[in-house]
């Protein structure tokens, strides 16, 4: 299959219109992938103008005709996963598994909201007067604009257009300047799948231009971010002023509360698997690892001993384990989280340096960082590395305290064998979405939820198809 990897405006791939374009840099090799259009806050404003074009044929449509649609791509999707996990990898440095693993995800995504769309009831309200009729309608809002993340180039798009796409609204995706292929071939599939011009459209270029005029843009509904807590705030600020609805995912430091009487070994394992995926940088990667005092020691032990085994490399590699974080800037970040923990006082067990056989590529190693204080920097910020920070507590009140200390309220984990520990602890801990003995708490089918600054909004299972919906109460009378 032949992709453009251009820009999609009103069913037409094409180049930016000042002409500029933008380097996609492989982080496993520091070489170039390709150059891409890198547009301006024009091509947006002409992206929303074919949107909303297209918007009233598109929401014309039945659910079923719109499912097809979804459900084509869908198919298309895991016909050439193998293929469009390898563009994934090239431009966002994750392991091949696992890029093919996102793929096939979105593919469930379309899927069930291809299906979900078709329920998307209204209701029929008994009325105190005989003579009036009552009905409650869900209508799609209009045009959505969709701007994320690097991280899960496939992943945070399909999440958001899936289930916008089914309620019946068109969209203007702005992926990261890091990872735009991946969603030029996330577009081309779902216009191969028969999506018509304008209901699907994608613009390349910087995010805050964008993101101000899709708030200024009176066509433009409702915004969807993936991204940082900064940008949300003024996304927030904009929408203050122009009342645009958002829906904000902003990530998370989600800690792991780790009772005594867990299993330690298998435990052990699972952490870091969940730990280390995409180098860390997931927002519900388990991060704070608060660890009952009387088992911490052999849990660092086991730990750094698994850790410094993993293999570090090219995604392309069926060996690598963990790959390249996603640019320099972000490797300097994370190295200087672990270098100001161990100027505080914290150990680093192992990793906490750039691996020597790796002069090329944004590679740090995966490392382990015992004795961490609660006000130590790689405590209190999300890290989005492979750095796994250790603490400890004495009882359940300071394990629930040191977890909700954080103004993130994505994910949280909670591990123990005790019926009551696990009901207790849950019920006490300030987050969206609690894994209990499971490290993915999250699914297709239910919602992805953020609580304080971790964002606004509910995305997946049936409640992510409702932020894509208006209610619309009609009332008729004199019957």
């Amino acid at each position: 299959m032949h992709v453009a990897y251009k820009q999609l405006i009103g069913g037409e791939w094409c180049d930016a219109s000042n002409g500029r374009t933008k380097t996609v840099v492989d982080p496993a090799t520091e070489e170039v992938v390709r150059e891409i259009p890198y547009g301006s806050v024009a091509d947006c404003r002409a992206a929303i103008d074919a949107a909303q074009r297209a918007f009233s044929c598109w929401a014309g449509r039945t659910p079923y005709e719109r499912g097809a649609i979804l459900k084509g791509t869908a198919d298309l999707i895991r016909a050439q996963a193998d293929r469009l996990a390898r563009t994934t990898v090239l431009e966002s440095g994750k392991p091949l598994a696992q890029a093919r693993g996102e793929w096939l995800v979105s593919a469930d995504l379309f899927e069930w909201f291809a299906e979900e769309g078709k329920r998307a009831y209204g209701r029929v309200i008994p009325s105190r007067v005989g003579t009036r009729r009552l009905t409650a309608l869900k209508q799609p809002i209009g045009v959505v604009g969709i701007i994320t993340a690097w991280n899960f180039p496939a992943y945070n798009i399909a999440r958001a257009a899936a289930a916008a796409l089914a309620a019946g609204c068109t969209i203007v995706v702005r992926p990261s300047e890091y990872t735009p292929l991946t969603a030029m071939e996330m577009l081309s599939l779902l216009v191969e799948s028969g999506l018509p011009g304008g209901v699907a459209n994608l613009v390349a270029g910087e995010a805050d231009p964008i993101g101000q005029e899709m708030l200024r843009h009176p066509a433009c509904a409702k915004i969807h971010l993936t991204g940082s807590l900064p940008v949300g705030k003024r996304l927030m600020d904009g929408a203050s002023k122009t009342m645009t609805r958002l829906s904000l995912e902003l990530g998370g430091n989600a800690p792991v509360l780790v009772f005594p009487d867990v299993d330690l070994e298998q435990f052990t394992a699972g952490a870091i698997a969940a730990k280390f995926r995409n180098g860390g940088q997931v927002c519900i990667a388990p991060q704070r690892f608060l660890v009952a005092h009387r088992i911490a020691d052999e849990f660092v032990d086991r730990a750094a001993a698994v850790v410094g085994a993993l293999r570090v490399g090219s995604g392309l590699d069926p060996e690598t384990q963990v790959g390249p974080l996603i640019n320099a800037r972000q490797r300097d970040r994370v190295e200087g989280l672990v270098e100001s923990a161990r100027s505080a006082g914290a150990t680093v067990r192992v990793g906490g340096a750039r691996p020597a056989d790796r002069p090329r590529g944004y590679f740090y190693e995966p490392t382990v960082v015992a004795d961490v204080q609660p006000s130590m920097p790689v405590y209190e910020e999300e890290i989005f590395g492979p750095v796994m920070p250790v603490a400890s507590f004495e009882d359940m009140d300071e394990a629930v305290a040191l977890a909700n200390g954080t103004r993130y309220g994505l994910a949280a984990y909670v591990w123990t064998n005790d019926l009551r520990t696990a009901i207790r602890a849950s019920e006490r801990l300030e987050f969206g979405m609690i894994g209990v003995n499971e490290w993915s708490p999250q699914a297709v089918e239910a919602p992805f939820v953020g609580w304080k600054e971790s964002g606004l909004g509910r995305e997946a299972g049936a409640e992510g198809l409702e932020e894509y919906m208006e209610t619309k109460l009609v009332a008729f009378g004199g019957l």
